[in-house]
Formats: structure tokens, C-alpha cells, sequence
């Protein structure tokens, strides 16, 4: 294992060979992230995900995908193509002397080139094999092509996704299943490892990433064996206002009637407006104790709103937020990513860390630890690697290529 990748991390002795492409490449980070020393394997001339945006400067290059450095960090990167006989031998020899291997490609891939795990398991009875897939290694739909929209769809998430009167919506453009599915086979990996320490084996983690994904519309379907219509969770026959603009961005809030909304947040909220003026008669006359959305009209909810929407203009995010938080009510900002970049709380917890990209002169902001561990603590220890970075490294130092072995192998496009 390289000198700099021997941090005290959580899994700072183990070893990752990582062969995922875009749908398993969260694991390998993750592992990554914990201490592992979790190396990138690509084919010779750079990984397809590579040219997946955006690009740094807005510059389609396959070393500046920001979607590579995110998933990418904290791994090291080298070349093979283990298609080829010689690529094999060599990916064998890796296996070896690592504990886990992640990969994503479609099942039965890696035993076409005598790379399974009953194959590598032979060599490395301890060897941790993790399969990430859209649908897993078996069932009628193992061999099931499938894209985030299609996992989101077949996973249950997307039916109660948009307005009740149109087809269902997939959520956001990341690619929200891979991510998942990735950090679930991670799970499964740790799950491995820790059955190894108690009875030296390796196994064989099969991660479906629908399976991942997958979750039942609600609980009204455990209960009542209903499943509930798109928009259920907000429709209403009155237009009611939850998410309102303010100086500087937006804000979420809600009217609200009953007792113990009027005592703990209308009662407190009207009064906040009214110590500034800007709550009228209607507003503090108003008895929230009795008010019932169910037979409320759209005229009575209209007149609620005009004052409201005028003090929510009148102050900021940050000004909104301390005066929630002064008058104890439910109420909340919503952040866009400058606001996160700011965040104090973010701050003093040291979350954002400037990596350094050498190749392009200069540092990059990134996202940090997902948790903070007081004995094995989770930093971005290096960036993602440029396409070969670490072929000398690993082949040369580690495995004990010559120069010119090396050079041969670059030439027969095995490296």
C-alpha cells in the first residue's frame, strides 16, 4: 500500500480494487472516505464516466469532470483492460492482496474471463466480492438493462412522485438509485468484513440497486392495503402557500388551525408580526382554534396570506430564521448551495475542505466527512486520480514490473 494512503482510518489496512463505472462508483468513495486504500481500476485511455458533466470551467475534458472528482477522491487510478488474457493475470495477481473487489458490470461479465468470485475466491479466500447491479445476480430480471429513471420507476419511489392528475415524475437529475445503491453495497461490504474477522472467510455481496431503492408507497398500504394516489401527502382543495419568497430567497411556512397549532405556533407568529406592525385586524382577531382546513374557504385563506406575504418580504433568510427560533415556531429557510457554502453551522463543524487539484492550479471546495469519528476521523485525503496516475506506482513499486515490462504492457494497450 502506498506511504501516503496509511492514515489512521477506520479501514486503513485494507485494500479496495475498484471496477465500478457510474453506478457503483459511491461504494469505492465511501470505502475511500472510512481509510481503505481503494484503487480505480480503468480501461487503458480513461473511464466512460469520465465524460459525464459538469466540467470544470465549463471545459468538456475527460480530466476535468466534476462528477469524477466527487465520486472519485480518495482513490488512487490505474489502467487495465481485463479483457485481455495478460490484463487478467494481472488483475488476479492485484487480487490476491486485496480484501475487497467492487464491481458493476452485467452479471456473468467477470466469469466470461474466468474473474468471478468462485474463480478469485480460489486465490484469496478471504477476497470480499461486491456486485452492484440494477436488478442483482439473480431473478427473472438479472439481465435487465436499466438507467436511474427506470430504477426509480421499478423501485416504487416514482409513483407517488408529482401532481395527482399527470404520470409520476423522477425527482432531481442526479442519479439518485446509483448513489444509493453504491452506499447500500458499502453496508453490505462492512457487513462482509466483519463476518471475515470472526470466521475468516469472504463472500459474495450481491447488491441490487432496485432492491436498494425500493420502498412501499406508505404506511396506508401496511395498514389498510391502499395504496395512496400521487399528491396525496399535500393535496388539498384550497391553494395554500408553503414556501414563500423573502428578501433574499425563500422560506417555508403554513398556516395552521387546532389548539395546539394556535398556542404553539399561529398565537406566537401573529404576535411577532404584530410587535412590527404588519399583522392586521383580521389576523389577530382570528380564531385559530377553531379554524378547519376541511371547511375553510380559498377567501379566507387569501386574506391570511396578504400580510403574511408582505412580512416574509420584509426581512431576510437569516433574520426570519432567529425570529423562528426566538418565538419558537415551526419554520425553516431553504438553502440553495450558496447559502450551504455559508452555512456557520457547517462551519464550525469544519464540513467543506479545500482539495488540492495541482493539475489545475488550484484548490477545489468539497463537501467533507459525512460523520465525525473522535478516533478514526474521515478527511479527503487526496484527489481523484488523472487517468494512469498510478500505474508506476502500483505495477513498478508495488508489483514489481520492470521499465520495460511496463512499457511493453502500454503498448499491447493492456495498461
Amino acid at each position: 500500500m502506498a506511504e501516503k494512503n496509511m492514515v489512521e482510518g477506520m479501514l486503513s489496512p485494507y485494500r479496495v480494487l475498484d471496477l465500478t463505472d457510474e453506478k457503483g462508483l459511491s461504494c469505492g468513495r465511501l470505502l475511500g472516505d472510512l481509510g481503505a486504500d481503494v484503487i480505480k481500476i480503468e480501461r487503458p485511455g480513461g473511464d466512460p464516466a469520465r465524460k459525464l458533466g459538469p466540467f470544470y470551467d465549463d471545459k468538456d475534458d475527460p480530466e476535468k469532470s466534476l462528477f469524477w472528482f466527487a465520486y472519485n477522491a480518495n482513490k488512487r487510478g490505474i489502467t487495465l483492460d481485463i479483457e485481455k488474457l495478460e490484463g487478467q493475470e494481472i488483475f488476479k495477481k492485484l487480487a490476491k492482496g486485496a480484501d475487497f473487489v467492487i464491481e458493476s458490470f452485467p452479471p456473468g461479465y467477470m466469469d466470461g474471463f474466468g474473474l468471478s468470485y468462485s474463480a478469485l475466491k480460489n486465490l484469496n479466500p478471504e477476497l470480499i466480492m461486491v456486485s452492484i447491479t440494477p436488478f442483482g445476480q439473480t431473478g427473472p430480471h438479472k439481465d435487465y438493462k436499466a438507467t436511474d429513471i427506470t430504477l426509480w420507476a421499478m423501485s416504487g419511489r416514482m409513483y407517488g412522485m408529482g401532481d395527482e392528475d399527470r404520470p409520476p415524475v423522477r425527482m432531481s437529475h442526479i442519479n439518485a438509485t446509483y448513489l444509493q445503491g453504491g452506499m447500500e453495497a458499502a453496508v453490505g461490504a462492512m457487513l462482509a468484513l466483519y463476518h471475515r474477522q470472526m470466521s475468516g472467510e469472504g463472500q459474495h455481496v450481491d447488491q441490487s440497486i432496485q432492491a436498494a431503492f425500493a420502498q412501499p408507497g406508505n404506511q396506508g398500504w401496511d395498514l389498510r392495503n391502499l395504496v395512496a394516489p400521487r399528491g396525496a401527502m399535500t393535496r388539498s382543495r384550497l391553494q395554500i402557500t408553503r414556501v414563500w419568497p423573502c428578501k433574499d430567497g425563500k422560506v417555508s411556512w403554513a398556516f395552521r388551525g387546532g389548539q395546539q397549532a394556535a398556542d404553539r405556533f399561529m398565537k406566537p407568529f401573529i404576535k411577532w408580526m404584530d410587535s412590527e406592525g404588519m399583522a392586521d385586524d383580521f389576523l389577530k382577531e382570528f380564531d385559530w382554534e377553531e379554524w378547519d382546513m376541511a371547511t375553510a374557504t380559498q377567501e379566507t385563506v387569501n386574506r391570511m396570506e396578504e400580510p403574511a406575504a408582505k412580512f416574509f418580504l420584509s426581512h431576510t433568510k437569516e433574520e426570519l430564521l432567529e425570529g423562528a427560533v426566538k418565538n419558537r415556531i415551526i419554520f425553516y429557510p431553504t438553502f440553495n448551495t450558496a447559502d450551504i457554502l455559508k452555512s456557520p453551522q457547517l462551519d464550525a463543524r469544519g464540513f467543506w475542505e479545500e482539495v488540492e487539484h495541482p493539475e489545475l492550479g488550484t484548490t477545489i471546495t468539497y463537501p467533507g466527512a459525512f460523520a465525525k469519528l473522535s478516533e478514526t476521523p474521515i478527511s479527503i485525503s487526496q484527489r481523484a486520480p488523472l487517468i494512469g496516475e498510478h500505474n508506476q506506482e502500483v505495477y513498478q513499486q508495488e508489483m514489481g514490473f520492470s521499465s520495460k515490462e511496463l512499457k511493453k504492457l502500454q503498448q499491447n494497450k493492456v495498461i
